[in-house]
């Protein structure tokens, strides 16, 4: 049984409430979890933007922005939990240190944000070094890494395989402000840099792809790796 750590954006699981695909999750994250040690690292999705826009029209900083932002991810983690049941550690791990404790448990564990400036990618790349992770998953709403973010360039390039210092070249440009929506930040890409961890970005708004990558093998997406050997199926 390996270790996974799942960054699973809150963008494909919380969009908006009125259309989460929580339900759609459950089952899958429980039949990986039979296979795997699996850890999950929950976004704040469409919801935490709303809060954000809010506070900045009142004038309030980013820093506390974020922290809003870090309290609408633990309560999607929450809720992700709820409906898990029995399956899930029954208590939203607030630090890395409660995660790893937590997994002892051999449940599924779950978490959201940490600290204002940091994503949940990131949030989710340290994990995956304090736990040992086999392979670090970024599940998003693309398939995977492009040149420039395909909804705004029609044309930008799709990699099917990157080497760390390749990620860190395409995403070292991008911002960290409260409620950023990139595909990954410049923490998560320095941090699968120095772990040497293996990091696959695929498209989550299916969650079947979720299984039959983890599971089969089959996904598109992106490879970030310096081996040439492929992490998935594990």
């Amino acid at each position: 049984m390996k270790t996974l750590v799942i960054s699973l954006g809150g963008s494909i699981l919380i969009p908006k409430l009125e259309n989460h695909t929580i339900r759609e999750y459950v089952p899958v994250l429980k039949k990986i979890a039979k296979h795997h040690r699996l850890f999950v690292v929950v976004g704040g999705g469409g919801e935490a933007r709303r809060y954000i826009s809010v506070t900045r029209e009142l004038g309030i900083d980013e820093g506390t922005s974020d922290e809003i932002g870090i309290l609408i991810t633990r309560l999607n983690a929450t809720m992700l939990i709820a409906a898990l049941g029995g399956d899930a550690y029954p208590k939203v791990a607030e630090t890395h240190s409660e995660a790893k404790k937590f997994g002892e448990s051999g449940k599924i564990i779950v978490m959201g944000g940490i600290t204002p400036g940091q994503t949940t990618d990131a949030v989710a790349a340290v994990l995956a070094e304090r736990v040992g992770a086999a392979v670090f998953i970024n599940a998003t709403s693309v398939d995977g890494i492009y040149s420039a973010d395909p909804n705004k360039v029609p044309d930008a390039e799709r990699f099917d395989s990157l080497t760390p210092q390749q990620l860190l070249d395409i995403v070292g440009s991008t911002g960290l402000g409260a409620g950023s929506n990139n595909v990954l930040d410049v923490v998560a890409a320095r941090v699968v840099e120095r772990s040497g961890i293996p990091l696959v970005v695929l498209d989550g708004r299916d969650p079947k792809n979720l299984a039959n990558a983890i599971l089969k093998g089959k996904y598109k997406g992106t490879i970030v790796s310096s081996e040439k050997k492929k992490p998935l199926p594990l």
